[in-house]
Order: C-alpha cells, then sequence, then structure tokens
C-alpha cells in the first residue's frame, strides 16, 4: 500500500500526528520528531501547480461479461496544463469523465 504521507527524513508512514491550521496541516513524526506543513489546497501531482480545476471522474467496473457499468463518480482536480485535453472533454461534457485506465477482463 502506498500512502499519501511519508516522512521525508526516516521514512514512517504510520505514526504520524497531524492538526489543522488554517490552509495546512502540521505534521509530526513521532518516530523521528520532524515537523512539517502540508497544504490543503489541491495541486497537480506531476508539476505541482495550484492551477487546477474541480472534475468528476467514472468508477467504472465489470458487469457481466465484457460489459463495463459505471457505479459511481469521483471528486478529482485536473491540471491546467497537464490534464488540458481531459479538462476541455469534462467542461464540454459536464458528466463525468472516463478513467484513463478501464478494467481489463
Amino acid at each position: 500500500m502506498s500512502h499519501l504521507v511519508v516522512c521525508e527524513r526516516c521514512g514512517e508512514d504510520e505514526d504520524l500526528i497531524g492538526k489543522k491550521a488554517d490552509d495546512e496541516i502540521l505534521i509530526e513524526c513521532q518516530a523521528c520528531g520532524l515537523i512539517w506543513s502540508r497544504s490543503l489546497l489541491p495541486r497537480c501531482q506531476k508539476c505541482f501547480s495550484l492551477e487546477v480545476h474541480p472534475a468528476f471522474e467514472a468508477i467504472v467496473l465489470k458487469s457481466r461479461g465484457t460489459q463495463l457499468s459505471v457505479e459511481s463518480s469521483k471528486l478529482i482536480y485536473l491540471c491546467a496544463s497537464c490534464d488540458a485535453g481531459r479538462l476541455r472533454e469534462y467542461q464540454r461534457s459536464n458528466s463525468p469523465i472516463m478513467p484513463k485506465e478501464l478494467p481489463s477482463f
């Protein structure tokens, strides 16, 4: 399992404590004592830009044989530069966009 937050000093991913402060979370590693802040503002995972737009992505599962069904959707953030094509698709359709990878048969 990959964790979203890992201590940069010692690699700890379980023994962490977070406290909300304005638009960030102060995180303290209980293993080595390192304290750092993590912004609550959504940011692009590739280029770290704050110019991201909320969108809904379909959650697709196999239902029967080769048939795929949209089960629900989840909130994602699309970067204006890294995800420009997917962002335009979402803005045109105004409905959940398909995930990058579909379930295999």
